[in-house]
């Protein structure tokens, strides 16, 4: 359901910014790649538990990095012609991004914990 909602807000959304297109997709794509890189980055404190603080804080930076050279760069480019629907456009896709990347670690979690239960039963 939450799948449909997203899927239904996003082409709602692309809708109504039909004249300020280019910035909804700006927003869109920064928003993915800098929470895509974070995540990342910041989740590697699985297999290395003693640099989770620093693992946390480098993948703040480095979306934070992605996020003001894609503006910067953006800017220069003139794909941004409405700062509003960009500004809600990142909002947005960095809340679903969020939510689909802890959703896809959940679900191979749960992939994982069944392998691992399924060997220690044979």
């Amino acid at each position: 359901m939450a799948f449909f909602a997203v899927i239904f807000l996003s082409v709602v959304g692309g809708i109504l910014a039909g004249d300020h297109f280019h910035s909804y997709m700006v927003g869109f794509s920064l928003a993915t790649v800098a929470v895509g890189c974070c995540y990342w980055l910041s989740f590697r404190h699985t297999k290395y538990p003693q640099l989770a603080l620093l693992l946390l804080i480098s993948g703040f930076a480095v979306k934070l990095g992605i996020t003001v050279f894609g503006v910067m760069w953006s800017l220069e480019r003139e794909l941004i012609t409405s700062p509003f629907i960009f500004a809600l456009s990142y909002l947005f896709f960095s809340l679903v991004a969020t939510y689909g990347y802890f959703k896809y670690r959940e679900f191979w979690n749960k992939r994982m914990d069944a392998v691992k239960a399924k060997l220690q039963t044979t």
